[in-house]
This record gives structure tokens, sequence and C-alpha cells, in this order.
């Protein structure tokens, strides 16, 4: 008897097949068997007109300081998410050291947008190697976590205060690749890294930036003797130079392992999404494997903040709600709003073919204006745009812009639709870059699975069901060498999803305040996914958790296997 049974779904097994009708089996958090008229199960599923995929993979989070008070790593897991990797970008919260604490704390929040009152409210920082945190988490976490550990803290372990202002000796760098080490060895997935132009919380550049190529090699080629390791990192922003490319395989090549870069401009005209792609071009001359993520999806941003900052509307909105609702209905007051109109357009929120794009963030989902346009309200109350802002702005409410909006981006255009679609077959590329965790306050794309699902495979069919699973599942389980998950398949992890292919999508935005110390941060539920098993146990029932935990803490080489550059030795 099997413990659990999926019967009569349809699976969608992540290798790009076409769909059939099976039941799938399950035994102690391994599918044991995919067919016809399995036997039964102690708990048995009826998911008849629905699809089984595997878990999706999400490589690109920041959940490392979250998951120490929010163990379902929310929202990921609504949206089918079964696997998050952090670590990323150079910055971790392991290994640490008590004097270090309050800096990395200011750094995260500086850099990665999460409230510092909320991080130090949270548990304490109080352990000091890679493997004493992962057990922190071990048992207690709904999804499977992984993580890379980060350059930045390394670097500022080993140098303190010198690690944002100069380059390093070569001891310091010998000293570096022995805590790296320490830390492959203690189960971290691999090695992260930036030189994106970040800020730490003192404003002086995050430590990774001052290093120089022969450190960033030299670490890069520590994960060469640890097995089930990888590469991360951001070689800045727009273009890439040969600088940037050639130091990119040079990284990948030191490591014996591919190198995941972060983040192709998913906003960017065509020519500029090309010209990055030809970094992985450069590196496969040279035997080495550089491959870039991609969010798909139209980046969403938070923007009241943006409006608050306007000449005529900071005074406004500074007051307490009550006060902006009884304000807003003064004629005096909302002819000085209105004013700002010109003001707004030139910034891209006011322009014509902008009101459509900017949506309210309600605190509650269930919100009748949660998710709607100001376009939309305008239309429904025969007013210009500007007065419906007033009103939301008036009701204390947040707003998000889908950002940027127009040319020379792509927008939300069809023709930006269709050239991110493009990019997601190319195998240069694979999905990712939710940030899940991180900015908070500022954006959420921990949805972006059922973007894909419900607007790019179902209303815009620019993939087909196949192929979107397939991006989401074993393409990044395989780039990280994620054993055993990724596909439906008999010996495979019991990491599960089943959804209605015909409601599934996002949620809309909200604004929480659930964090410690009633931090708050933008969130999205989602529609029609109807279970998520991780390793066989069933963490999320019609879109809400269970409350069960599932997941395990990925460790290097137990978890994971070595994904070597072709014909490595």
């Amino acid at each position: 008897m099997f413990d659990v049974v999926l019967r009569g779904g349809d699976v969608v097994d992540g290798t790009g097949s076409a769909r059939r009708r099976a039941d799938v089996g399950v035994t102690d958090g391994v599918i044991t068997a995919v067919g016809p008229d399995l036997g039964p199960g102690t708990r048995e599923l009826d998911v008849t007109g629905k699809v089984v995929t595997p878990g999706f993979i999400d490589l690109h989070t920041h959940y490392d300081a979250q998951l120490l008070w929010d163990p379902d790593a929310s929202p990921s897991p609504l949206h089918g998410v079964t696997t998050v990797i952090g670590g990323n970008c150079g910055f971790t919260i392991a290994p640490m050291a008590p004097d270090h604490v309050d800096y990395v704390m200011r750094m995260m929040a500086t850099v990665e947008g999460m409230p510092l009152g909320s991080l130090t409210a949270g548990p304490a920082w109080d352990w000091s190697g890679f493997g004493e945190w992962l057990d922190r988490l071990e048992g207690s976490v709904t999804v499977n976590v992984g993580f890379l550990v980060g350059h930045s803290t390394v670097r500022r372990l080993v140098m303190g205060d010198q690690a944002s202002q100069r380059p390093a000796t070569a001891s310091e760098v010998e000293a570096m690749e022995e805590l790296v080490h320490d830390a492959l060895s203690d189960g971290a997935l691999g090695f992260s890294s930036s030189n994106g132009p970040h800020l730490d919380g003192n404003g002086d550049p995050v430590p990774s930036r001052l290093a120089d190529r022969h450190e960033l090699v030299a670490l890069s080629g520590t994960v060469r003797a640890h097995e089930g390791t990888t590469l991360e990192f951001i070689p800045g922003m727009g273009e890439i130079g040969p600088d940037a490319s050639a130091l990119m395989a040079d990284m990948s090549l030191a490591g014996d392992r591919p190198l995941n870069w972060n983040l192709l401009g998913n906003l960017s005209p065509t020519p500029i999404y090309a010209q990055q792609l030809t970094a992985s071009d450069d590196a496969a001359a040279r035997g080495a494997k550089v491959v870039a993520l991609t969010l798909p999806d139209v980046m969403r941003m938070r923007s009241d903040a943006m409006i608050a900052s306007l000449p005529g509307w900071s005074a406004f909105m500074a007051l307490p709600v009550a006060e902006r609702r009884r304000a807003a209905q003064d004629p005096t007051v909302r002819a000085e709003l209105s004013a700002a109109a010109d003001t707004l357009a030139a910034r891209g929120l006011g322009a014509a073919t902008s009101w459509g794009l900017i949506e309210v963030a309600a605190d509650e989902e269930d919100s009748p204006l949660a998710g709607r346009t100001i376009a939309e309200l305008a239309d429904e109350a025969g007013a210009e745009p500007i007065e419906a802002l007033i009103d939301v702005m008036a009701e204390g409410l947040h707003l998000t812009l889908l950002f940027p909006s127009l040319e020379p981006t792509l927008g939300t255009s069809d023709e930006g639709w269709e050239a991110r679609a493009r990019v997601w077959r190319d195998e240069r590329a694979v999905l990712g870059g939710s940030d899940a965790g991180a900015h908070l306050d500022l954006m959420c794309h921990a949805n972006y699975t059922t973007v894909v699902l419900g607007e790019a495979v179902r209303r815009r069919g620019l993939l087909s069901l196949e192929e979107a699973v397939h991006q989401l599942t074993q393409v990044p389980a395989e780039l990280y060498g994620l054993a055993g998950r990724g596909v439906v398949a008999e010996g495979a992890r019991a990491d599960l999803v089943v959804f209605d292919p015909d409601t599934v999508d996002t949620g809309p935005t909200v604004m929480r305040h659930d964090m410690p110390a009633g931090g708050a941060r933008l969130y999205a539920g989602s529609r029609g996914i109807d279970h998520v098993l991780v390793n066989g146990v069933e963490v999320v029932t019609e879109g809400a958790f269970t409350g069960r935990r599932g997941g395990t803490v990925l460790r290097s080489g137990r978890d994971t296997a070595t994904v070597h550059l072709a014909g490595a030795s």
C-alpha cells in the first residue's frame, strides 16, 4: 500500500514530454510508481481534471533570515515552489562571529531590503560555522532549502572594516578560501559573489566589490574540491563587457562548475538581451559554462513612496490616514494634488499609458480594491485617473507599478512578452530571479511560477504547459545538480504540485504587517493550486498552508550531484 496516491490526474513530468493520464504513488517521501490504476494508498487524492507536476524550483531567493521566523518560506509554496536556494549575490548570514552580526544585519537590511527592526527582533544570530546554522533549520522547514556561502560575509569575517576599503592580501585570500572550504564541507551548495553597485549599511561598497580578479577566481576554485557545488555571481548592471565576460568564464573554469549570473535584463530592449547572452557563448568557446538567470515576469515595484516624495504630495502623504481622508474632501487640497499630475507624468506614473499599470496593494487579498488598477477605478467612478489616485492614497493604501511602462523598454506589451518567451526557451538562460525574502517593502516576485502558468501559458499561449513545467523544474534541477528532483518519475523525491490548468494564476499583491516587530512586506497568494507535497508531505491544500513541515536542508554532496563542465577533468 502506498502512503499517498494522486489518482486520475494528467502528469506533466518535467522532462518536456507530453502530458499523460496516470496515477502517482508515494511511499516514504519517494515516488514509487507512476501509471494507470495503481493500488490503494493510506491517503488518496482525487485529482481528476487536474495537472500533476514536479515541485517548482526557485534558484534565487534570500530567505536566509526569514526562515528563522517563517519556516514556510511564505508565500513561495503557495505558488508550487518546493525547493528554494538562498545565500545568493555574496550575501549570507553564515558563517558568523559575534563582532560581525551588527554589520551583516545592517548590510542585509540595506542591500536586500529586509527591515532592520525585524532582523534584530527575530531569533538571535548566535551560530558560528555554516553547519551550525544549517542544523538550526534542519527538521523545521516546510520546503527544501539550500544555501550558497556568500563572499561579502566571508570577506568581512576575515578583513573586518577593511573588507570594504581595499584589495585583500595573499594571506587574507587564503583565510577566505579556508572559510569557504569549511562552509562547503558543512553542506553549502556553492559560492556566490557580486560586482553589482551595492552599498552596505555604512554607505560603503559591499565587501565583494573590493575583490580583485585573483580573489574572485581563487574563491571560485574552492568548489572544485567539493561534490555537488556550484557558482553564482552578479557581474554588474546593463551590458556585459569583455572583462566581465572573461571573468565569469575564468570563475567557471577554476571551479569546474557552471556559473549562474544574475540578472538578465528582462526590462530591456531585445538587443540588450542578445548582448548579455553572448557571455554564455564566450564561456562555451573556452570550455566554461555561464548561464543567465531571467525573471519571467514584468517587474512590479512599490510606487506610493515615489508619490510621497513629489512636491505637493509629501505633506498630504505624511498625514495620519484619518486626517488624510478629511484633507481629501477639501476641494482646495484636491486641486493642489491634481496640479501635480504633470510631475507624476514626468516620472512615468501619470502618463496616459501608465494608469493601467499602477495597481492597488491592499492590506487584505479579499479587499475589493486589491489588484485593481487606477485606470479601472477611474473608469468605474467616471472620474479622471488623478482623482482616483487621490482617493486611494487617502485610504492609506499602497501601490505597485508595473515598471517601467514605456519604450524603449519591453514593458507589458505583446512584443515584450514574446521577446521574454524566446529567452525562456534559450539554453543560455534559466528561469528565476524572484529575490523572494528580499526587497520586501518594494516588490514580490515569489509568484513568478504562477505568473508563467497563468499569464504566459494560459492567457497568452507563449509556451505549452509542458515547456513551462520543464523550465520551472528539470532545467533548474539539472543546472544545480539537485538529485532526485525536478521530475515525476519512479525513484524521484515526492515533491509534487497539483493545479487546475484552467484557473491557475497568481493572486493580487497585498501589503502584510506580519514580520517580527511589525515589519511590512508585499505578498501574493495563488489561485488554482490545489495540493503541494514536499517529500510526500502535503504542505499546501487549496491554496493555504497545512502547517505540516515536509522540507529538508539540502547539503552539498549528500543531496546534490556534481555538474562538471563538458570535457573537464
